[in-house]
């Protein structure tokens, strides 16, 4: 295996995607057989609400800042917030 092919499983190995399926899987696992249930939203709630989080912190807490970051606008940032009661103090 050539630098470059080794370099692209490195990447993929620890990619946003690759985690994603890991913790998939680790649900699914634990679910024991049972049937999820609006799975689709979950997911994108958790995500959508560590990104806000974790954006907010990386710009300490700066919603014009994260929301640049981010690609959308300071008032649909704040209605995330709202929406998943995500409380940001300026530092």
């Amino acid at each position: 295996m050539n630098e470059t092919e080794h370099s692209k499983i490195e990447q993929r190995k620890y990619s946003l995607r690759s985690s994603v399926e890991v913790c998939l899987n680790y649900y699914f696992n634990q679910l024991g057989g049972n049937k999820p249930s609006n799975l689709y939203h979950m997911v994108i709630s958790e995500a959508e609400q560590a990104l806000l989080k974790t954006v907010l912190e990386h710009t300490n807490g700066n919603q014009s800042r994260a929301a640049d970051y981010l690609g959308i606008t300071r008032g649909t940032l704040r209605k995330k917030l709202k929406q998943y009661e995500l409380i940001t103090t300026k530092k």
